[in-house]
């Protein structure tokens, strides 16, 4: 979640009080920060309809020969580019609004939490063999099932995270934070969706070709998916403090060496991008568990803003 919840000088509306209390009037509305968090909302939207269409070698969407399944993981990653520009839109343009807050999270249980979760269910239907396009409650495989289950608790987590951001920050608090407490939506959804382009694209390129290697990776990542949304699903609720990436590390001055590593990563994303994106959104889920067993002295600090 991208937009600071701040209260809005709302004033009361006198002419029909609700019994329980005088009803707020909705105060002024940003235009560009809530076109953009409708953005983010219908980029999830669409990651549910193309992951629900079935998926098969000879079927392809996109302008390279992208499957279903690439689609979809692709409309999540631009959900979380919208995400982040709403907030800083809203911020800059002097728009922040208790509304924004609130529409923000509504869009980002559907593109974070309900859409990653479909897109893996969508994956693992490909090898389970359970006769259904998406695996179901119902199915008779016991794997399938438990694939269900862990997509439902990370739905439910997804839930339980933005709820508790909105209740821990009703006070609008602004700041220049170095943390999360628990683990983003964003990057829980990042982590998902970027196994998921990973095994698509492996996929892709062992079509026409006997790869025994690329097809045991791409096997490996279908299993590590579930483990990682699982995985995601707990630190989103825990109390384990995650970096803001964007304050942490690309704000401020740096040193000419730091400047080259940050060169050197992106230089990796342009000639491997699903790669990188896959590994750094995986690590970053995994940091939490890291600093979880081996730094617990390591705490929090600043606000957290999503």
């Amino acid at each position: 979640m991208s937009v600071t919840e701040c209260p809005t000088d709302l004033e009361p509306e006198h002419e029909s009080p609700a019994p329980a209390g005088r009803r707020r009037r909705l105060g002024p509305i940003g235009v560009w920060p809530t076109l953009l968090t409708l953005g983010n909302l219908v980029s999830g939207f669409a990651a549910i309809h193309y992951a629900a269409k079935p998926i098969g070698p000879d079927l392809a969407f996109g302008p390279w020969g992208w499957s279903s399944l690439t689609v979809a993981a692709s409309l999540v990653l631009l959900g979380t580019v919208l995400d982040a520009f709403d907030g800083a839109v809203a911020r800059l343009t002097n728009s922040v609004t208790e509304l924004g807050g609130q529409l923000d999270s509504f869009a980002d249980i559907v593109t974070f939490g309900v859409a990653p979760a479909f897109i893996m269910l969508n994956l693992l239907s490909q090898y389970l063999g359970t006769g259904e396009t998406i695996v179901s409650p119902d199915a008779g495989n016991t794997l399938g099932k438990f694939c269900w289950a862990i997509a439902a608790i990370y739905v439910c987590c997804a839930a339980l995270r933005l709820a508790r951001f909105n209740v821990e920050t009703a006070s609008g608090r602004l700041g220049d934070h170095m943390n999360f407490r628990g683990l983003p939506t964003p990057g829980a959804a990042g982590a998902v969706v970027g196994l998921v382009i990973l095994h698509e694209h492996l996929e892709h390129i062992r079509q026409g070709s006997e790869h025994s290697i690329l097809s045991a990776v791409a096997a490996g990542i279908v299993l590590l998916v579930p483990v990682i949304t699982l995985i995601s699903a707990i630190m989103m609720v825990s109390a384990v403090p995650y970096s803001h990436m964007a304050n942490r590390y690309l704000r401020g001055s740096r040193s000419f060496g730091y400047l080259v590593r940050v060169v050197a990563v992106l230089s990796l994303a342009v000639w491997w991008l699903q790669e990188t994106l896959a590994i750094v959104f995986v690590l970053y889920v995994l940091s939490g568990p890291w600093r979880m067993f081996f730094r617990k002295d390591d705490s929090a600090s600043g606000v957290e803003v999503e």
